[in-house]
């Protein structure tokens, strides 16, 4: 049996013709069932729902064969134990520093100020900020993350950016590009020698359903 570790929502949608392309239908709709394991039309292949931030690990540790997961993901985890063969190039955005729309952003950094940064991305944060030589107060935040300068916690957050659709909505403005995002199929190093052809088998023709859709 191999296992998938997906997470519900964009990546969960954008794998799916992936899966198609493989001849992989679900069986069940995760949106109507209650079921975290799905079974599939590929009697030796499941999946398992988990939170898209619990994908790596879930992989790492053997829970899950293989995964999909995003590259802002990846580099918070640290990618240990795993194999990283394919971009998917699916889920596509950016992380982006956003502040509000009256808060002089380039004039701060240019005077040397001290800024406060609400992000679930540290890792991703911490060194876009040592690598310009500005110096932040890292808040770590887990959801709402716009709210952060409204309210005066943070001077700027750092965040995904698909549209700006939810920055414009809430009055602030996307400053910094730090780096663009797709999502990785990610292998456990030890599933891939004990169920090589399978695995590689998957990897084949989730790259050529790429290549199709470049």
């Amino acid at each position: 049996m191999i296992t998938l570790a997906l997470s519900k929502g964009r990546i969960f949608d954008e794998t799916l013709p992936l899966l198609a392309a493989a001849g992989v239908q679900m069986l069940e709709d995760p949106e109507t069932s209650r079921k975290l394991i799905l079974a599939t039309s590929q009697p030796d292949l499941r999946v398992v729902l988990v939170r898209a931030t619990d994908v790596p690990t879930y992989v790492q540790y053997g829970g899950a064969d293989l995964g999909v997961t995003g590259r802002d993901t990846l580099i918070e985890h640290g990618g240990q134990g795993l194999y990283q063969p394919l971009d998917l190039r699916i889920a596509q955005c950016r992380v982006s520093v956003a502040v509000r729309a009256d808060f002089d952003y380039a004039s701060a950094v240019r005077q040397g100020a001290r800024l406060r940064v609400a992000t679930k991305y540290v890792s991703i944060a911490r060194e876009f900020f040592a690598a310009k030589g500005v110096h932040v107060d890292l808040i770590k935040l887990y959801g709402s993350m716009e709210l952060a300068p409204l309210t005066g916690l943070a001077d700027a957050i750092v965040d995904l950016v698909s549209t700006g659709g939810t920055l414009k909505a809430n009055h602030l403005i996307e400053v910094e590009r730090i780096m663009d995002i797709s999502s990785r199929l990610v292998v456990n190093q030890a599933a891939l020698k004990l169920k090589q052809a399978p695995i590689r088998r998957l990897i084949d023709i989730f790259a050529a359903a790429v290549d199709q859709r470049a």
